[in-house]
Formats: C-alpha cells, structure tokens, sequence
C-alpha cells in the first residue's frame, strides 16, 4: 500500500466516512484499525492533524477576491499542481463545485499533504475530502464523489 498522508485520508473516507453514519468511531480505536490495516503511525498521525486542521475554520480564506478572472499561483503551488491540476481546478469552478474559498481550502489542503508534486488524482481526492468537510456544498460533493468513485467503479 502507498504510504503517504492522502493513503491514510482515502482509507478513511472509503471505510469510516461513507459508511454508517451513527457508527461512531474514537482517535484511538482508528489508529488501532489503521495500523492493523498496515499503515504506519507516523501517517496516520498526520492524517488525523490534517484532518483536524481541514475541519478549523480558522484559517478561512478572508481576502480572496471573488471577481478575479484567474488565479496567480505561487512559486511553491506551481511546484506542486502542475497545469493539469491547475487547469482541473479551474473547471470545477467554472461548473459551479467549487467557489474561490473552497477552492483555496483544496490547494491549502494540498500543500499539506507534504507530498510533491500532486497528481491530478490524489488532488480529487482532496477536493472530494474538502467538499464532505464543507456545509452546503452537497450538490458539489455529489458530483466530485460520482466523477472521482464513479471511474474506479468504470475502472475495476
């Protein structure tokens, strides 16, 4: 299995976050299924950190201009998402599934996962994590979650 940050975080979505609702699960009965599940604790720590961070509003994004036509990434983003990345991000927003917060939220949540560069892929999973941890974005998450599962179900 791949070990990184994003491993952990796909993990969990696929069988904590999608399944029952009502079943509730602590930190440290996770970490105990995560790591007989083979993923190191080192990950799973910080998957637990990103996710926590992920769920701070905090850090929201208060200066983004909503009326600017483009997004000038800097320096350290274009080292992480490449054009596809870029480019991928932009048509969620021009489709609505993403508004200028969430989509800073995704590349502020990218860089977090220590990992690069991101490929187009992993970058779908973040956005779909985004979209869960966001309220009032469901009809945006439904679409991520049918485009992102929906071709690993075409694909398997």
């Amino acid at each position: 299995m791949k070990e990184s940050v994003l491993s952990v975080l796909v993990y969990l979505f696929r069988n904590y976050f999608l399944g029952e609702p009502d079943t509730v699960h602590d930190r440290d009965s996770l970490q105990s299924e995560l790591i007989d599940a083979g993923f190191d604790a080192l990950h799973i720590g910080k998957a637990f950190d990103w996710l926590a961070e992920l769920q701070d509003d905090s850090h929201g994004a208060a200066n983004i201009a909503r009326s600017q036509p483009v997004r000038i990434y800097a320096p350290e983003e274009l080292d992480l998402l490449d054009a596809e990345c870029r480019g991928f991000l932009m048509a969620l927003e021009q489709r609505g599934v993403l508004d200028a917060e969430a989509r800073e939220r995704v590349i502020e949540r990218a860089l977090a996962l220590e990992q690069s560069p991101v490929d187009l892929n992993d970058l779908k999973w973040v956005v779909l994590l985004v979209l869960y941890n966001t309220p009032n974005r469901e009809a945006g998450y439904a679409w991520m979650e049918s485009e992102l599962l929906g071709a690993h179900l075409r694909h398997n």
